[in-house]
């Protein structure tokens, strides 16, 4: 199969996934008739600041997903990204936004490890990415000796808490955002979204048709590492802190954004706006069960069930497509 056949196969790159918008604005209009609350300006922005880490999370794990794989490291990596950033900060009085870059850099190597293990080594991805949550959430737990690392500059702080200049728009939504941008245009404009989605429909296909599969599947979990470390920048400004147990139980959350936005488990099929609705539709159902005083054991139960439900729509699309 030459290159022109295996772009035949690809899915749009480009298409909405309308049943994720619809579901989105279905929740919106049913939670603003529950609870007038809802649909007060001020907590619809903080709807979308509080599914930003997930969404930046989710944005690498679908990129993953694409080339049929799985990524369960985020949550650990953005601890101890985060770790790593408060100690070179606090500690050692580094400059935050130099210590911000290699605590990205930092989620990278973690990331090109897992795609190494993965292309290279032929392990499961399951398997990788499970042993290095364990190293990373290790070595988050060691450096931090069970302690909380805040105390950081106004100016880096900005980032997670501070408002556009000018008007009431937090920077980290719009920094999300410019993100999910960038990752469109190289999703759909550049040879290397064009090699994930044909990597994850079909692999050996792709190989033969001269596509380096070990190059685009390590970039893809690459940038998946990238972003956890960009995540918890975000994180630790937001929070004025790093702790050790940041990012627990991130990684279902991001997975859950993929699929519900449309992503299929087994590769080459989903879309970036996808997975934004995908995380919007989590933080929605969040938020309203919060305003309904719905308590968090519960929230833990629905959330569980709703990932449950878009694995089983995932499964029944892809024997449809079978």
């Amino acid at each position: 199969m030459n290159t022109k056949e295996t772009a035949a196969k690809l899915p749009r790159i480009n298409s909405t996934n309308l049943t994720s918008a619809a579901v989105l604005i279905a929740l919106a209009v049913l939670l603003s008739a529950i609870s007038p609350a809802f649909r007060d300006p001020q907590n619809l922005i903080n709807i979308l600041q509080q599914v930003t880490v997930n969404a930046i999370l989710a944005l690498g794990m679908t990129m993953v997903i694409f080339t049929g794989g799985i990524d369960l490291s985020v949550g650990s990596v953005v601890a101890f990204s985060g770790i790593v950033m408060g100690i070179l900060v606090v500690d050692m009085g580094v400059n935050p936004w130099l210590a911000a870059l290699l605590g990205i850099a930092l989620g990278s190597v973690c990331g090109t490890i897992n795609g190494l293990l993965i292309s290279r080594f032929k392990l499961q991805p399951m398997i990788a990415t499970l042993g290095m949550m364990s190293i990373a959430r290790g070595a988050a737990l060691t450096l931090a000796g069970g302690r909380t690392i805040s105390g950081y500059p106004p100016g880096f702080t900005w980032l997670g808490n501070g408002t556009i200049p000018g008007t009431t728009i937090p920077v980290q939504i719009v920094f999300m955002l410019l993100l999910y941008v960038v990752a469109y245009y190289f999703m759909k404009y550049r040879r290397f979204g064009r090699a994930l989605y044909s990597v994850g429909g079909n692999e050996e296909a792709t190989r033969l048709s001269g596509i380096n599969v070990f190059k685009y599947k390590t970039l893809a979990y690459t940038v998946s590492g990238a972003l956890a470390g960009i995540a918890s920048v975000v994180l630790v400004a937001k929070l004025n802190s790093a702790q050790s147990i940041a990012g627990q139980d991130y990684e279902l959350d991001a997975i859950a954004s993929a699929v519900i936005g449309g992503a299929s488990l087994l590769g080459g099929k989903g879309s970036i706006w996808g997975t934004l609705m995908g995380a919007l539709i989590i933080g929605v159902i969040r938020n309203g069960l919060n305003l309904l005083n719905v308590s968090s054991y519960l929230q833990k139960l629905i959330i569980g069930f709703i990932i449950l439900i878009a694995v089983l729509v995932d499964a029944f699309r892809n024997r449809e497509r079978s």
